[in-house]
């Protein structure tokens, strides 16, 4: 059956990203958290008139939804792709100088470990798939997408994830995503959201006030016992 031909509006979309209060927002909610609007416009700087305003332009164009529970209301990512479109965005993106102490430490953070909406991402996220490529828990299908192993589905099975679910899912499974910091890629996908998950349970990472993530003393550790051979 073939698809109906669609044109897209590819400047709408970038509309969406090209204020800078907007994109602050966007980043905030880049870790899969659900933020109010007062929170958001702190972060962002601006009134909670202004904020309203944008939040209803990216509501409008799709980027973020709306849960409600009880009395409040809540603003999230629509999808893991708007946070692959803000990684790529930072791939890009020219720099901008580090005036702080706390700039620099958030920026260290966020190199080293971070979420990328509900998967491992940084210095930790580029190791992660590469470990698990070397110990032949994952193998390449091509230049994006990974398998999982009969090795791998057994250490799965060590983190308490059920791997069926995860393919009965209609998400991708595990794809290279190019990491903004690391310029190598991380992965994205059911299967790295599942296992960041597994970690942050356990306690080998902890989220901190923003998208970076606390990595525990014993991760590697823990991460060397789980890909023993």
């Amino acid at each position: 059956m073939e698809h109906p031909v669609r044109q897209v509006d590819l400047a709408a979309a970038g509309a969406l990203f090209a204020d800078p209060a907007r994109v602050a927002m966007l980043t905030a909610l880049a870790d899969g958290r659900a933020l109010p609007a007062g929170e958001l416009a702190a972060i962002a700087g601006v009134s909670a008139a202004t904020a309203t305003a944008h939040l209803r332009r990216l509501v409008d164009g799709g980027l973020v939804r709306v849960t409600s529970q009880g009395r409040h209301r809540y603003h999230e990512l629509s999808g893991p792709q708007v946070a692959v479109v803000l990684e790529s965005l930072a791939r890009i993106a020219p720099s901008t100088p580090i005036r702080s102490l706390r700039q620099s430490r958030e920026a260290h953070v966020l190199a080293e470990a971070r979420t990328c909406y509900d998967h491992l991402a940084g210095a930790r996220g580029v190791e992660l798939r590469e470990r698990l490529l070397t110990a032949g828990v994952l193998k390449q299908v091509d230049d994006l997408d990974h398998r999982l192993t009969e090795r791998g589905d057994r250490v799965l099975a060590e983190l308490d994830i059920d791997v069926d679910l995860l393919r009965a899912t209609r998400r991708v499974f595990a794809r290279s995503c190019l990491d903004w910091t690391q310029r190598r890629p991380h992965l994205a996908g059911a299967l790295p959201a599942a296992m960041t998950q597994a970690f942050l349970d356990r306690g080998w990472l902890a989220r901190t006030s923003r998208r970076g993530l606390r990595v525990a003393s014993h991760y590697q550790h823990e991460l060397d016992l789980l890909l023993r051979p």
